[in-house]
């Protein structure tokens, strides 16, 4: 089952966000990721937008997003992440196939 990180991000350093931008991409690509969404520009239909940029990851299972989370690779991303940018970060589970109508 398909599992996302979703991500409310808000940038503090420029130089240092392009360079985890970077670096995450290459390790989320590598653990079977993709990017569904990317900081693209948000339409408020109901409550409150966060001030942030919203990031949707999709992994092929929760296991492999884990797996992603804690590798060595992207420990060096985490690294440049504690002065690049402020985030909120969720891992969530997506719909079994089975389930779907």
């Amino acid at each position: 089952m398909t599992a996302y990180v979703i991500s409310e991000v808000e940038m503090r350093d420029p130089d240092g966000f392009a360079a985890y931008r970077t670096l995450a991409a290459k390790t989320i690509e590598r653990y079977g990721g993709r990017y569904l969404v990317r900081g693209g520009k948000a339409e408020l239909a109901e409550g409150n937008l966060p001030a942030k940029a919203i990031v949707i990851v999709e992994f092929p299972s929760m296991a492999r997003l884990k797996e992603w989370y804690a590798s060595p690779e992207y420990a060096e991303a985490l690294k440049l992440r504690q002065t690049a940018l402020e985030r909120r970060l969720l891992f969530v589970e997506g719909v079994a196939e089975a389930s779907l109508p």
